[in-house]
């Protein structure tokens, strides 16, 4: 069994895995960092240089290979779950735990982590507050129906956040 880490980019993905793979003794991986390895150039590159829909073909093969593996906590991109094969990677190898905040709480994360500014493409026209608004209820519908668990993670730590999900986690499928 696997654990993937769903939520909108700033709901702290990238952060919870390595801690919920300690407390469980497993492996993490992230897939947003297997698609740069794999491209040889950062994600706002390749959406520049290549076009979402390359992205998106590189995001489910590296998903594939990472859903080969056993006892992995994958941290997904954001737009990961948005392929219905994706979702059904997830599905059959894993439980997927999605990471929810509201758009505020995330824009004021996203506008904290330099990272994003050179790393990570806008998504729509307008940025912002508004782009994450807009993206987050497209995507809310979904993130909500693949989820076997959701921890809302505004007034919690990373650390709070992964012991929940480590306690949530059925010792017996380990």
């Amino acid at each position: 069994m696997n654990l993937y880490l769903i939520g909108y980019r700033g709901a702290g993905k990238s952060t919870v895995a390595p801690l919920v793979a300690k407390l469980l003794g497993w492996t993490f991986d992230d897939t947003d960092e297997q698609v740069e390895l794999l491209a040889g150039c950062p994600i706002a590159q390749i959406f520049e240089e290549y076009g979402e829909a390359s992205f998106r073909e590189w995001e489910t093969t590296v998903l594939q290979a990472l859903a080969n593996e056993s006892n992995i906590v994958v941290s997904t991109g954001g737009g990961c779950p948005l392929s219905k094969t994706n979702r059904g990677i997830m599905a059959v190898t894993g439980r997927v735990i999605w990471l929810r905040a509201k758009a505020d709480v995330l824009w004021a994360r996203i506008s904290r982590d330099k990272k994003n500014e050179h790393q990570r493409p806008n998504l729509t026209v307008e940025g912002g507050l508004q782009e994450v608004k807009r993206v987050l209820d497209s995507r809310f519908a979904i993130y909500e129906a693949c989820a076997d668990y959701t921890v809302d993670v505004e007034s919690l730590s990373p650390e709070q956040i992964a012991e929940r999900i480590a306690n949530w986690c059925d010792p017996v499928d380990n």
